[in-house]
């Protein structure tokens, strides 16, 4: 059941809330053409900072899986940019898809989905990384943000 309880299922389950408000309740409309270019953009944005960070983690050799403890603190590539590339990743793609799905009432799952990210995973990570890297990742934490 652990399995379970991991982002790509929790962003599963959100598409799936949000694709059947679109096909069983559509109401309303984000506009004719700018709501698809800019889901198109966020989707595409979110599948490029999947694989960044996961080739960044492999490359420092410590573990893309949740509920792990890291092996080491990854601060390089995309990780300078972002604490968290995988989770702001995932929360692009559903507000991708909200807007290209023309979702109007699917938009409060985008706060929700993070809400839950923070609360599901990266509350305990954060933990972890400080009791692991004290020094390093207090100063990480000062340098980058969370999200962007």
């Amino acid at each position: 059941m652990k399995w379970l309880d991991m982002p790509p299922v929790w962003l599963a389950s959100f598409l799936a809330v949000a694709w059947c408000q679109k096909t069983y309740y559509p109401v309303g409309s984000f506009g004719p053409i700018w709501a698809d270019l800019l889901g198109g953009l966020l989707v595409g944005g979110g599948l490029l900072l999947l694989p960044l960070a996961v080739t960044e983690m492999r490359r420092q050799r410590t573990t893309v899986i949740p509920h792990r403890e890291a092996d080491r603190l990854v601060t390089t590539g995309i990780f300078s940019r972002s604490r968290n590339p995988i989770y702001l990743g995932d929360s692009m793609i559903l507000a991708g898809m909200i807007l290209y799905w023309d979702a109007v009432l699917a938009l409060p799952l985008i706060p929700i989905f993070v809400w839950v990210v923070e609360r599901r995973f990266i509350a305990q990570e954060e933990m972890w990384l400080r009791r692991k890297f004290v020094t390093q990742y207090t100063r990480y934490a000062q340098q980058t943000r969370r999200w962007l």
